[in-house]
């Protein structure tokens, strides 16, 4: 179920962004795409270094597409996010430090209220095959669309200042594991049965913010809470945030640093932080 609603997904957004691209005298101008492809990289290496150290080398490859709607009362915003990258130190192997597609669908009803009322659906998967590289032997601890997460939002939003929006709404969360539905989907209620498929009902807070700043600089910022109706003392988090200067064109220095916290992955809070040099390309 879950590979027929990701390919759908996917599929749906591709048609969109190459219909606009098929010619300019047919593309409505209420639609714009955006699509940038690039890798980011850091790299250390010694040579009869004396003082020490191991010879590093990380990259990420990343795709960002996106194609929005501005009309009146109808805006629609969809974005697509691939990020797919591995690390190497000294004469260890290539270690995945990287490994997630998320793709995110809003659609608002613009209505003369100060918030207006929008229905929205959020997915994510890892690219490939995770480990956990603190234990040895390192144990795989994820796969495509295993596990495989999507949420389901209706509520209001607030989006009349520049670059800024922010809705509340209530939504379904629904998870989606195999392998390792053990860790991901299994009820703890039920000690007899590891079930594969998971549903929550609770509320959902997407706030989003970015600005220019300096004369090359930018600053984005994203923060998605969670609060199940069972339990609203805990809430699942992701905040990520990236600040990036353009060199040129092409080059740019970014620096990412994301928060997730979700129970049912671990209770642990995970932390990214990356400084890297990346060379991107704008497709539209």
């Amino acid at each position: 179920m879950r590979k027929i609603i990701f390919i759908f997904l996917i599929l749906s957004a591709a048609q969109l962004i190459l219909a606009e691209g098929e010619g300019e005298e047919k593309k409505d101008t209420l639609w714009t795409p955006k699509g940038v492809v690039g890798i980011n990289l850091s790299q250390v290496a010694f040579s009869n270094w004396s003082q020490g150290g191991e010879n590093t080398l990380a990259y990420t490859f990343f795709t960002l597409f996106g194609l929005d709607y501005i009309g009146d009362p109808w805006k629609w915003n969809n974005s697509l996010k691939f990020a797919y990258g591995r690390t190497k130190f000294g004469d260890q192997g290539y270690r995945t430090n990287d490994n997630e597609i998320f793709f995110e669908s809003t659609l608002i009803h613009h209505v003369g209220w100060a918030a207006s009322p929008y229905a929205g659906i959020t997915a994510r998967t890892p690219v490939s095959k995770g480990f956990n590289y603190e234990v040895t032997p390192e144990v795989q601890i994820v796969d495509f669309l295993d596990p495989f997460n999507l949420t389901e939002a209706v509520g209001f939003i607030y989006d009349q200042l520049p670059n800024f929006s922010t809705r509340l709404g209530v939504g379904m969360k629904q998870t989606w594991a195999d392998q390792f539905a053990e860790t991901y989907s299994d009820d703890p209620d039920t000690p007899n049965e590891i079930e594969t498929f998971r549903n929550e009902t609770g509320i959902e807070s997407v706030t989003e913010y970015t600005i220019d700043f300096l004369e090359n600089m930018n600053f984005y910022t994203y923060l998605r809470l969670f609060g199940r109706f069972e339990d609203l003392s805990v809430w699942d988090v992701r905040w990520d945030n990236i600040i990036t200067a353009k060199v040129n064109d092409y080059i740019s220095v970014n620096f990412n640093v994301l928060v997730i916290y979700d129970v049912n992955e671990t209770l642990k809070t995970q932390l990214k932080e990356a400084l890297q040099l990346g060379i991107s390309y704008t497709l539209f």
